[in-house]
């Protein structure tokens, strides 16, 4: 069974951070932030607040349970910025942009079945 620090670091990983990310975005050095992980030292409020802004389900780490339905993905950080450039382009690039992304699914599905998607 998963404990706090193994969640924490679950969390980390899904969110494809380092943990010198986890640090800075806790306010705490990369040092004590490895503590957290390694079960040593137990975070403050502080610090678990603070990582909300990384995207960390911290209801997921601090009891073991899913703050939102688990049919709804949490975003990346990766997939925030992708998301954040495409709101912020002008409508002639967002109709680029989504043709571009419908081609390069199309592409994928044609290479896991073979066949084009009709």
């Amino acid at each position: 069974m998963c404990n706090f620090s193994d969640r924490l670091k679950e969390e980390r990983k899904r969110l494809g951070l380092v943990q010198a990310d986890m640090a800075r975005a806790g306010n705490v050095a990369k040092s004590t932030y490895c503590n957290y992980e390694a079960g040593e030292r137990e975070p403050g409020i502080g610090f678990l607040a603070a990582i909300v802004s990384t995207g960390a389900d911290v209801t997921y780490i601090i009891t073991g349970v899913r703050s939102c339905a688990p049919s709804v993905p949490t975003l990346s950080r990766e997939e925030e910025c992708l998301l954040d450039n495409y709101r912020h382009s002008p409508e002639d690039q967002k109709a680029i942009i989504q043709a571009t992304s419908a081609a390069f699914a199309q592409s994928n599905q044609v290479k896991k079945t073979g066949k084009k998607a009709g």
